[in-house]
């Protein structure tokens, strides 16, 4: 690391992983994980639909200051989804509507900034997808220091280089490739399962025994 700055290549994507994943919603995928990968606060930033699933490119930005993010342009590939850790500041945005140009020429299929992120009419225009944790109108500075390609940290989430980036509506999740078979294996069992209940839902027949059962069990009178 040469003045506070660190340059790593980009990591390979798990390919068998993105394709299990590829449409499986974030909720599901984050309960068969044990709900435990969670981007708090990192939220779309327009209304336009938005689904993603891809391997995650890292950055990690100084407070107020997107250097990182102009050199990692140079260096992504198709189908890569930019994560940005921006400290979690919202006081300045380090990607708005240029830069997300650029990035969706170079195939890269969505952002997440823990941050903030502006242009947000142009972002929803393009339907490109992006999740954020604010917007603000003030641009950055171009100095450093950051890195690339290391882990950040995410609303909370711990996100490495070459993770699968999940994401949707309701949030985005990152997945360790060793982990997106199985996670995507329950995945498809739970939607079955809840499949099921929507049509006793829709039949009138709905019951929930288990709840009175647990009840019980703790003590509940009923």
């Amino acid at each position: 690391m040469i003045h506070g700055i660190q340059i790593n290549p980009r990591h390979e994507p798990a390919e068998l992983g993105i394709h299990a994943l590829r449409g499986m919603p974030s909720t599901v995928i984050s309960d068969m994980l044990g709900r435990t990968l969670v981007a708090k606060d990192i939220l779309p930033i327009h209304r336009a639909p938005m689904s993603v699933c891809g391997n995650a490119f890292t950055i990690k930005v100084h407070t107020a200051d997107n250097l990182m993010v102009h050199k990692a342009l140079q260096m992504v590939r198709p189908g890569d989804v930019m994560v940005i850790d921006a400290e979690g500041d919202t006081g300045c945005a380090v990607i708005g509507e240029i830069l997300t140009r650029v990035a969706k020429s170079r195939g890269v299929v969505g952002i997440v900034v823990d941050g903030a992120v502006r242009d947000v009419d142009a972002l929803e225009e393009l339907a490109f997808p992006c999740w954020a944790r604010g917007i603000s109108l003030r641009g950055p500075l171009k100095d450093g220091p950051g890195a690339i390609n290391i882990p950040v940290s995410i609303g909370g989430m711990i996100v490495n280089p070459g993770d699968i980036i999940l994401g949707d509506r309701d949030g985005v999740i990152a997945v360790p490739p060793t982990l997106a078979a199985e996670a995507a294996r329950l995945g498809q069992e739970k939607i079955k399962q809840e499949q099921e209940i929507l049509k006793t839902i829709e039949a009138g027949t709905y019951a929930a025994p288990w709840v009175d059962e647990l009840l019980i069990k703790k003590g509940v009178k009923l």
